[in-house]
């Protein structure tokens, strides 16, 4: 039976409560990242050895969790001021400049 409304019975789960079983996952989830967490820096070493190259991959995926990635930004506006001369010297090469 589906929840009627103006059903004065149960207010079901408070706003913003988690559910028990995603609440169980979630903790699950976690302990499993820290025993991962605890053996990372052995592993990345081990993986060093047979190959840097993945090593390497490897370090820099995680850096961009730990790491906030830089946004582009744009910057837009107007020069007001017109240029008067550019003066441009050519080198000889031999380490003259006339």
């Amino acid at each position: 039976m589906p929840f009627q409304k103006g059903n004065t019975l149960s207010k079901g789960r408070p706003k913003g409560a988690i559910n028990r079983s995603t609440e169980m996952a979630k903790l699950t989830l976690a302990r499993i990242a820290d025993e991962g967490l605890d053996n990372l820096k052995k592993d990345l070493q081990e993986i060093r050895k047979n190959d840097p190259v993945r090593a390497a991959e490897l370090y820099l995926k995680i850096l961009e969790y730990i790491i906030p990635k830089q946004q582009r930004v744009e910057v837009k506006g107007e020069i007001e001021q017109k240029i008067q001369q550019i003066t441009v010297n050519i080198n000889k090469g031999d380490g003259n400049t006339d």
